[in-house]
């Protein structure tokens, strides 16, 4: 009878181990698995739509250096955002717009700068008279509004967004996943383009650097050995 009741409580705690050990598999809170970016991948994971195969990943980290980078552009948008933008480019992403290469080659980072569009009412003090005549009104940049914008090329990172990765920055914390999934479909009716809406801004003749003298063309190397001559 003893081993008969002793059989029954072993059974017992044999079902309540097997009970408790699924109960932690279904609520396990280990550390999941990190990319690059430090950004775990269930977190990075977005809603898959019709078009979009795989996920997609977001940066959660600032490029370093980005406000030294190169200018691309400048614009300025009405309407409710009325701002005024730069456009700039690393070093990759700089020299394929100077050499109209597209699409733009693998590390290239865009970021977009934007402040507020203010009037400004010391300068146009100075041009009081081209005012009333309606000749020029002077606006600057105010503070900076909208937050930073980066696009980032890795084509095999980001295949289901184009190969850009699209990221917006509000006082150094990264933007909501919901408003990321908004650039993308925005950026696809441009593809031709390789999904970029900024073009290099024309360039003006760099000016020659003082204290350096072109070299006279050979005409005028003929007119001064005659002048020579006649002295």
């Amino acid at each position: 009878m003893k081993n008969y009741f002793v059989f029954l409580i072993v059974g017992a705690l044999m079902i309540s181990v097997v009970i408790i050990g699924k109960k932690s598999q279904a609520q396990d809170t280990s550390p999941q698995p990190t990319d690059k970016t430090g950004t775990t991948m269930a977190d990075a994971v977005g809603t898959k739509t019709n078009n979009q195969e795989s996920s997609a990943i977001f940066v959660t980290k600032i490029p370093r250096g980005y406000l030294d980078w190169k200018l691309v552009s400048v614009a300025h948008e009405e309407g409710r955002l009325n701002d005024i933008r730069a456009i700039l480019g690393n070093d990759t992403a700089v020299k394929a717009y100077r050499e109209g290469k597209l699409p733009s080659p693998e590390g290239s980072i865009i970021a977009r700068l934007a402040w507020s569009y203010t009037p400004s009412v010391e300068n146009n003090k100075v041009f009081a008279r081209a005012l009333k005549r309606d000749i020029q009104h002077s606006f600057v940049a105010g503070p900076p509004t909208s937050g930073v914008q980066f696009m980032v090329k890795d084509s095999k990172k980001y295949a289901a967004t184009g190969g850009w990765d699209y990221a917006q920055f509000n006082d150094g914390k990264p933007a909501g996943k919901a408003l990321m999934e908004t650039c993308f479909p925005c950026h696809e009716a441009i593809v031709s383009r390789d999904f970029i809406f900024t073009r290099y801004a024309p360039r003006s003749r760099e000016p020659q650097p003082k204290g350096i003298r072109r070299r006279p063309h050979k005409n005028q190397l003929s007119k001064i050995k005659r002048k020579e001559i006649q002295i």
